[in-house]
């Protein structure tokens, strides 16, 4: 239903496909289908692999995920999403994650459904995702483990402490590989935030259920000006035996962990040492990922934390023309008005690689390009 959703809000489904591919190591076939839920409308994206009975372990999907050619901002939140199923897991069956034996959501399409759908939202570059309480539906579900009620125990340790509710029919609407993707993407649970829509997508489901469009929908839009703020936490440690070498990559799975902002600040610390603060702008539900990417990557034995409040201007996005090479332009707008305009740095290098002009002279025509568009 995800990847339907993330397809019918006009991400291509070949994004899916390129990180799909990757992972797997046997040809999967993803296809999208029209379909209609309910009465509606809705994308249905199929993910077609082989027959098999393999059984994966956490660490058997852990290699899988860190072999394959993927960007962090794949796989990072991919590693993070079966992480979380591997805790699940081990707290229904009383056991330790690394002797957590997947069925259903080690299959290939199981692992197929999630990297697609890392793909597909690292592709939309959100800023913040909302999500509603979560339906769970009712009854009872055939699983590898025999007849369980529904919600499974593993959908309800995924989604302990988010809002939940059981119903509007008898069937099973959240799976663990569905409450665990909302469980690490999501950066906020509630109503609509105030929002300019722009786009919509209706994924479906793959039945068609009686009395309740089996669908979930996605809404991409921009930030109303003049919204409230919304509180997020910086976290700060000193770090003065780091091999400075290393900085970029840690800012960069920082960010691909689900990070708002990563920063160094140069400062000196007790007896005269050089060190840098780092700074980490996250929102609460992100916390633990970057945690995790904190103390894994950096050598800090502690930080601290405090919480601020986060008013992002309207944004979006235009395109010029360089030399016969498409060029994106951000633009920033408060109270209505365009207040900030500047070129993609990284469509700047493109251009000025692949026209052999000098970067400055690109930056300088595209800067002024982009403050006519302001």
């Amino acid at each position: 239903m995800l990847l339907g959703a993330l397809v019918g809000s006009g991400v291509p489904i070949e994004v899916l496909d390129t990180a799909i591919q990757a992972v797997t190591p046997e040809p999967i076939r993803v296809r999208a289908e029209a379909v209609t839920r309910g009465g509606l409308a809705a994308t249905l994206v199929h993910v077609e692999v082989a027959d098999t009975t393999t059984r994966r372990t956490w660490s058997d999907v852990r290699g899988v995920l860190e072999a394959a050619d993927l960007p962090p901002a794949v796989r990072t939140p991919a590693l993070s999403c079966f992480a979380a199923l591997a805790r699940a897991e081990a707290t229904v069956h009383g056991t330790t994650p690394d002797e957590v034996h997947f069925h259903e959501v080690g299959a290939l399409d199981a692992i197929a459904d999630v990297v697609g759908v890392c793909a597909g939202l690292a592709h939309l570059g959100l800023d913040s995702l909302t999500c509603s309480t979560v339906s769970l539906g009712g009854g009872f579900v055939s699983v590898g483990h025999g007849r369980l009620p529904v919600p499974p125990p593993a959908v309800v340790e995924l989604l302990r402490g988010l809002p939940s509710v059981g119903g509007p029919v008898e069937a099973e609407l959240a799976t663990p590989t569905g409450a665990a993707l909302v469980a690490t993407h999501a950066t906020g649970f509630g109503s609509q935030p105030a929002m300019l829509v722009d786009a919509v997508g209706v994924g479906a489901g793959g039945r068609d259920l009686d009395g309740s469009a089996n669908v979930v929908r996605l809404l991409l839009g921009r930030t109303v000006a003049g919204a409230a703020p919304s509180p997020e936490l910086v976290l700060e440690a000193n770090v003065d035996d780091l091999d400075p070498r290393l900085w970029p990559t840690v800012l960069e799975l920082l960010l691909a962990a689900g990070a708002s902002d990563a920063w160094l600040t140069p400062i000196l610390m007790k007896k005269g040492r050089p060190a840098h603060t780092l700074s980490v702008l996250v929102a609460a539900h992100c916390r633990t990922a970057v945690l995790d990417v904190v103390f894994a990557e950096t050598t800090t034995i502690g930080l601290r934390s405090y919480e601020v409040d986060k008013l992002a201007l309207e944004r979006t996005e235009r395109t010029v023309e360089i030399d016969g090479h498409a060029l994106r332009v951000k633009l920033a707008s408060y109270a209505g008005k365009v207040v900030n305009a500047q070129p993609e740095y990284d469509d700047v290098a493109a251009v000025a690689q692949a026209t052999g002009r000098p970067l400055k002279s690109v930056l300088t025509q595209a800067g002024a390009l982009a403050r006519v568009l302001g």
